[in-house]
């Protein structure tokens, strides 16, 4: 069992091992794209459920080497959140594609193409990234969002009446500055309010300056930031489940000498 959880380690770590599930995605991918158009599909439409089925195979072994690695301490497999997702996502595509559960099957084979960021490090580590950011983009989303509620309640005032078209309400305004945020012909709305208020130009180039800069660097800073640590968390990880792993290999190795030398032993005696 030992030797039989060291192969399925081996090949849960080969690059090859994760090329060919990487391509299982992909072509999952492809065949949901063919889906969108009805003439391709009802050309290619055997070959794309045969291209189903076999990268639900494959993804079927890879869950059984993964839990095999790990053997018999699954609550390493299910305890990292990767894995339980693509776990889940796997469980998922087993629902039957008729029925009431057509829609849920097809959003499950979709779900397939998100597993390419459980397999690429890569990637991996820019979700990580972004989860880590939540708490500090979350500060940073609230002080934005005083700032929309000051201007949009300061917009509705100075520019009700002559552009009731943008800021006959507060909604209205909100909806307003996020185009001006976007900055998607933002001067148009701009060059309007000026027609009132020459010096209307003030608020749209201070909310500008504010939301669509400051924010945005504000939002970078917080992303960087943690993007470093995650890094730095990942680094330390890997080498600790590779050291672990050299010295499970060596332990396994001198167990595997000593019954050697024990047998020796005990033929000697005979």
């Amino acid at each position: 069992m030992d030797r039989l959880t060291r192969v399925c380690a081996r090949i849960v770590d080969a690059r090859t091992f994760n090329i060919l599930i990487v391509a299982m995605i992909l072509i999952t991918a492809l065949g949901l794209g063919l889906e969108t158009s009805r003439s391709l599909g009802a050309e290619w439409g055997n070959t794309i459920l045969l291209a189903y089925d076999v990268a639900l195979a494959v993804f079927v072994v890879e869950a059984a080497i993964k839990l095999t690695a790990v053997a018999p301490r699954f609550g390493r497999y299910f305890g990292n959140g990767w894995d339980l997702f693509d776990f889940v996502v796997l469980v998922l595509a087993f629902l039957p594609d008729t029925g009431d559960f057509a829609l849920i099957a097809r959003l499950a084979r979709l779900l397939r193409v998100l597993r390419v960021a459980t397999v690429l490090p890569q990637l991996r580590l820019i979700v990580a990234t972004l989860i880590r950011s939540l708490p500090g983009l979350g500060n940073v989303m609230l002080l934005l969002s005083v700032l929309y509620y000051v201007y949009a309640v300061a917009g509705v005032h100075l520019f009700q009446d002559h552009d009731p078209t943008h800021w006959r309400s507060l909604g209205i305004g909100l909806l307003t500055l996020f185009r001006v945020m976007t900055l998607e012909d933002w001067t148009d709305v701009m060059y309007v309010a000026m027609e009132l208020h020459p010096m209307a130009w003030l608020f749209f180039v201070s909310f500008v300056m504010l939301a669509a800069v400051i924010m945005i660097n504000l939002v970078i800073a917080v992303v960087i930031n943690n993007l470093q640590d995650a890094r730095l968390e990942v680094s330390l990880a890997g080498g600790g489940e590779d050291t672990l792993r050299t010295i499970r290999e060596e332990a396994a190795s001198a167990r595997y000498a000593l019954e050697r030398i024990e047998k020796i032993v005990a033929d000697l005696r005979k």
